[in-house]
């Protein structure tokens, strides 16, 4: 192989445990790689929520820069992090198989969700804290932002009752808790517990090393999520969760809205063959948009353009 392929990603512990996967995965079939962690936006600015920053792909940002300049040849991500428009030049080339997708609650005793006692949890994500108060609305959530270790950290620290987390990154570095409680009942984030691998579209050699990573299964299911998420979302920043399991030749698809305080929420079902996927993430969220969707969605634009 005459190519060593620069592998660039966030420098957190659960961020360069992606990259290094993705590392181990193209150096067993012949390829010289390397790593190239770099910090990002998301990851410096910690003092407010996500949504005030008013950015687009915060975790991403950073590495789009670097491969467009040439520094980088490829980029590892969350997939739940990267926005469903990539920049000019840059292509999606592999979703590794997916990880458990669950999100959980992190706690210091779990009596507190049979009590009417208000109780405090934390969150960055607006997903997580609508769904919660939709379940709890006597409950207060707090922003929670950081990387996983200093999450867990703040919890630790603050009189929080508890935070919710990913399962999926938790046990990447094993920090998982054994008494942590999943959440079966929140859908979680568009492509959540997936891992994508994006290139320079003009890099053919590196494109025919990293697509023999990708997962078709997964790719189909994080496809038809994120398509619902962009046909939703216009750009906004919202509470939306999207789920696609494929199970004996069929999908089966769960998506959701929410409004910003959860008290109004649009949900929708569907269970087609396998070979009618195609577009469902898109027919899902139209669905949801002529059911009162566009409304809930404009006000949530409001409230967030009033934040910015």
């Amino acid at each position: 192989m005459s190519k060593i392929i620069r592998i660039g990603t966030r420098d957190s512990e659960l961020a360069l445990w992606q990259a290094t996967t993705v590392q181990q995965k193209l150096e067993a079939l012949g390829y010289d790689t390397i790593l190239v962690p770099t910090k990002s936006m998301g990851d410096q600015v910690l003092d407010k929520p996500l949504y005030e920053l008013g950015v687009t792909g915060i975790f991403t940002k950073t590495l789009d820069v670097a491969m467009l300049k040439g520094d980088i040849d490829i980029a590892v991500h969350s997939m739940k992090d990267v926005p469903t428009q990539l920049p000019k030049g840059i292509v999606q080339v592999a979703v590794l198989e997916r990880a458990i997708t669950h999100d959980i609650l992190v706690h210091k005793g779990s009596s507190f969700l049979e009590s009417d006692q208000p109780s405090t949890i934390a969150t960055g994500s607006l997903r997580r804290k609508a769904q919660w108060l939709n379940k709890y609305p006597h409950h207060k959530v707090v922003d929670l932002r950081g990387n996983v270790n200093t999450r867990l950290l703040k919890l630790i620290e603050n009189d929080w009752e508890g935070a919710i987390f990913a399962q999926a990154g938790l046990e990447r570095i094993k920090l998982l808790p054994k008494d942590a409680i999943q959440l079966d009942w929140m859908i979680p984030a568009p492509a959540q517990g997936a891992m994508l691998v994006v290139a320079m579209d003009n890099d053919a050699f590196t494109k025919d090393a990293v697509a023999q990573l990708n997962h078709t299964e997964t790719e189909l299911a994080t496809t038809i999520e994120r398509e619902f998420l962009r046909t939703l979302e216009g750009g906004c920043t919202a509470p939306i969760g999207a789920l696609a399991q494929i199970k004996d030749q069929k999908v089966y698809f769960e998506g959701v809205v929410f409004s910003l305080d959860g008290k109004q929420k649009i949900n929708i079902k569907k269970e087609v063959k396998l070979s009618n996927a195609q577009g469902l993430g898109k027919r899902s969220a139209e669905e949801v948009l002529q059911r009162g969707g566009d409304k809930l969605m404009q006000e949530i634009r409001n409230e967030n353009s009033t934040v910015h």
